[in-house]
C-alpha cells in the first residue's frame, strides 16, 4: 500500500493503475475512488504550502536606512541581479547595494535595454527579473520594454526612485508634472504600481510586488520609492524569505470540466489542440506532447514568445490561422495557456470556425472568451490539469479504442508534415548558394551552426526560422521572442538570457534595424563578460513594414518608392559598432562565409567574450528591389555654408 502511494505521489503510476492495485490488495471500487479523493486533496495542499515553507529562518530584522531595508528584502526574495540605469535620487539604494554580496548590479545605458534584460532573465529561469529605473523620465523611456514585458506576462519587479511632487513643490526637477503620480506613467502596461513615502513600509510593499508579479498569470509591477524614504535613517522592518510569500500552487481544475473536455476529445472528428506560452512556464512540455500522441492531436501554434511544442514533430500544424486546412475543418479546439483567437480591429470575417466547440485550459481567465465563445473551461495550472485530463481520459476509454483513434489521426497528420517538409527544404534548396545570402540560407546554416540545446533570441519578423529544432526537450534549441513588437528588445533579452542561463549557448538573432533602438546593450555584454553571440541580418531595410506598405497596394506600390524604409546612405557599420564598446565581430555575405563565422564567435564566447556577425542579407517579397529615399540635404538648402 505504501509502495503504490509513493508511485502514485511521486507520478510514476495513474490513477488507472493505482485503482488497479488497490484492487489487487481487496479494495473495493468505492473505496479505491474516496482514497484517490483523499490522496489528491493531500497534494494539492502540499504543493499549495510547498513554497511557503522555508528551511531558513522564518524571518529576521533588519535596521538601517530605506535602502538598506529594500536591499535586505530583495535579497531575501531570492534577487540575483539587479538591472538598472542608475541616477542620483536613488542614491539610498545604490549606497546599500555597494557592499551586499549575493546580488550582482548589471548595469544598462538606457531604461529600455534595462528592461528587456529583465524580462530575458525571466523567460529563460522563470524567476522574478528584478530593476530599478530613474526617477520619472527613466520610467517614461522604460515604456516600449515594460509593454512588451506585460503582453507576454512577464514577471517583472520594476523600482524606480521619486523625486516627490506632494510634499510642497510640484513642479520639481525629475518629478511628475503637477498633478499627476509618477505611478500612473506606465499604469496600463503593469498588475498594479504604487508610490512608497515611508522608509518603514518598503519592504512590505517590495513583497506585495513580488508576489503579485508572480502570480499566474504573471506580469510587470512597478513600485517608486521616495528618495527620502530610500535615504531616511535608523529604521527597522521585518524581513522575509520569499518562500513565506511567493505562493505558486499547482492548481487543479474542476473533475467536472476535465470530464467535459475527455468527452469532446473522443467523439471530435477533427480536434486541434492550440499551445501557448502556460505550456512552458508550468513545465507542461511532456504533458502536451503525451496527449498530442495518445490522441493523434495536431497542435498549431498560438502568437507567443516560446516554441511550446516542437516544430518538427509530425503532429505540429504550424501557425494558428482560420486559413489553415486544420483549425477551419476543425470541429473542437483546445487552447492550452493560450490566448483567444483574434487580435486584428474588426476582422473582415470569424478567426474561428463558427461551428467548433472550444475547451480553454489554463490560470489566465482573461485571455479566455475574450473575443469568442467557451465551451469548456478547466481552470487550473496546465501541468496539473493536462495530469487529470490524460488519466480521465485512460479511464474512460479502453487502450484499444485509444489506440484506434490516436492512429487514424496520426497518419494524416505524418503525411502532411511530410510534404510541408519537403516544400520547405526544396525553398531552402532554392534559395540557397546567393549573394547576399537568402534569410532561408541564412536560417539553415546557422541551425546546423549552434548548439542543439542554445537558446536562440529572436528579434527580426522577417527571418526564416524553420530549420532550427526549437522545443524545451535536452536537445532542442530554445525559441524565445516577444508578442508586444516594441523594438529594442532583442540585445537586452539575449543578455539576460544568458545570465540566467550561463551554461547554455545564447545566439541574439537581430534585424539591422533593432539593433538600432537597443546596441547599447553591448556594451553591458562586454563589461560584464556576458558571451552571447549577436548574428545581425542587415537588408538595409524595415522589411516588415514595407511587406506591409506593399499590401497596401497604394502610390508606393505603383512607384516603388517606399516612405522611409530604406536604411542605405549612409551605411551602418555594425562590426565597427560593435567594436567601439568592445565587442569584436566581422562581415559575412555567403552561407559558407557565415559557418565558419559562428565557429570563430565560438571560440571568443569559449574565451567568456560577446561577438557579433552581421550578415548581408537579400530582401525578399514586394518592393524588395527598391532603394529610393528621401533626398533631402538641409546643406544644400543653405544661405552660409556655416
Amino acid at each position: 500500500m505504501r509502495d503504490l502511494v509513493k508511485r502514485y505521489w511521486d507520478e510514476g503510476l495513474s490513477r488507472r493503475g493505482f485503482a488497479r492495485g488497490l484492487a489487487q490488495l481487496g479494495f473495493t471500487t468505492a473505496a479505491a475512488k474516496a482514497l484517490l479523493q483523499n490522496l489528491d486533496a493531500a497534494e494539492d495542499q502540499s504543493e499549495g504550502t510547498a513554497n511557503a515553507r522555508s528551511d531558513g529562518p522564518p524571518s529576521s530584522v533588519a535596521t538601517g536606512s530605506g535602502g538598506d531595508l529594500v536591499v535586505a528584502q530583495a535579497k531575501a526574495a531570492g534577487v540575483e541581479y539587479v538591472f538598472t540605469n542608475p541616477g542620483s535620487f536613488e542614491v539610498g539604494f545604490f549606497d546599500s547595494l555597494l557592499d551586499t554580496p549575493g546580488m550582482q548590479l548589471i548595469m544598462g545605458l538606457h531604461e529600455g535595454i534595462v528592461v528587456a534584460m529583465a524580462d530575458g532573465y525571466h523567460r529563460v529561469s522563470l524567476k522574478p527579473g528584478f530593476v530599478n529605473l530613474h526617477v520619472i523620465a527613466g520610467t517614461a523611456q522604460a515604456a516600449g520594454q515594460i509593454f512588451n514585458a506585460s503582453r507576454d506576462g512577464s514577471a517583472l519587479v520594476l523600482t524606480a526612485g521619486l523625486n516627490d511632487n506632494q510634499t510642497w513643490s510640484d513642479d520639481a526637477i525629475l518629478a511628475p508634472r503637477p498633478g499627476y503620480d509618477q505611478k500612473e506613467v506606465n499604469r496600463q502596461f503593469t498588475k498594479i504600481a504604487w508610490d512608497a513615502r515611508d522608509g518603514r513600509s518598503l519592504p512590505l510593499m517590495l513583497r506585495r510586488a513580488f508576489k503579485t508579479a508572480m502570480t499566474p498569470p504573471g506580469g510587470p509591477v512597478y513600485l517608486a520609492m521616495a528618495h527620502y524614504a530610500l535615504e531616511s535613517k535608523n529604521l527597522k522592518a521585518e524581513i522575509l524569505p520569499g518562500k513565506r510569500f511567493l505562493l505558486n500552487a499547482r492548481v487543479r481544475p474542476d473533475s467536472a470540466a476535465v470530464q467535459d473536455a475527455v468527452k469532446l476529445l473522443l467523439e471530435a472528428r477533427r480536434p486541434v489542440i492550440v499551445a501557448g506560452d502556460e505550456v512552458w512556464k508550468s513545465s507542461a512540455i511532456a504533458e502536451l506532447i503525451a496527449l498530442s500522441e495518445k490522441l493523434g492531436l495536431p497542435v498549431a501554434a498560438d502568437r507567443a514568445g516560446y516554441s511550446n511544442f516542437p516544430p518538427f514533430h509530425p503532429h505540429s500544424v504550424g501557425a494558428f490561422s482560420i486559413a489553415s486546412q486544420w483549425v477551419k475543418d476543425a470541429d473542437v479546439l483546445m487552447f492550452i495557456g493560450s490566448r483567444d483567437a483574434g487580435g486584428k480591429v474588426v476582422p473582415g470575417a470569424p478567426e474561428m470556425p463558427s461551428n467548433a466547440k472550444v475547451i480553454r485550459v489554463g490560470m489566465d481567465t482573461a485571455a479566455m472568451s475574450r473575443n469568442y465563445a467557451t465551451d469548456v473551461a478547466m481552470i487550473g495550472d496546465v501541468k496539473a490539469s493536462l495530469k487529470h485530463l490524460l488519466d480521465a481520459i485512460d479511464a474512460t476509454a479502453t487502450k484499444d479504442r485509444l489506440t484506434k483513434i490516436g492512429a487514424s489521426r496520426a497518419g494524416q497528420l505524418r503525411a502532411w508534415s511530410t510534404t510541408r517538409r519537403a516544400g520547405i527544404d526544396a525553398a531552402i534548396k532554392k534559395n540557397s548558394g546567393q549573394s547576399p545570402i537568402h534569410p532561408d540560407e541564412l536560417g539553415a546554416v546557422l541551425a546546423r551552426s549552434i548548439d542543439k540545446d542554445a537558446i536562440v533570441t529572436v528579434e527580426n519578423l522577417t527571418g526564416k526560422y524553420e530549420s532550427f529544432r526549437f522545443g524545451h526537450r535536452g536537445d532542442e534549441q530554445m525559441y524565445l521572442t516577444n508578442t508586444g513588437l516594441g523594438l529594442g528588445w532583442g540585445i537586452g533579452a539575449a543578455t539576460g538570457a544568458k545570465l540566467a542561463a550561463p551554461d547554455r549557448q545564447v545566439v541574439c538573432t537581430i534585424g539591422d534595424g533593432s539593433v538600432m533602438y537597443s546596441a547599447s546593450g553591448l556594451w553591458t555584454q562586454a563589461r560584464y563578460g556576458i558571451p552571447v553571440i549577436t548574428v545581425v541580418y542587415n537588408n538595409k531595410n524595415y522589411q516588415t513594414v514595407r511587406h506591409a506598405y506593399y499590401a497596401y497596394q497604394g502610390k508606393m506600390t505603383t512607384t516603388d518608392k517606399y516612405v522611409g524604409m530604406y536604411l542605405g546612405d549612409p551605411d551602418i557599420d555594425f562590426v565597427k559598432l560593435a567594436d567601439s564598446q568592445g565587442v569584436k565581430g566581422e562581415k559575412v555575405g555567403t552561407g559558407a562565409d557565415l559557418e565558419s563565422a559562428v565557429k570563430r564567435a565560438r571560440k571568443a564566447t569559449q574565451d567568456g567574450k560577446p561577438y557579433l556577425i552581421e550578415v548581408a542579407t537579400a530582401r525578399y517579397g514586394g518592393g524588395a528591389a527598391s532603394t529610393w529615399h528621401e533626398g533631402f540635404q538641409l546643406s544644400a538648402k543653405r544661405k552660409r555654408n556655416v
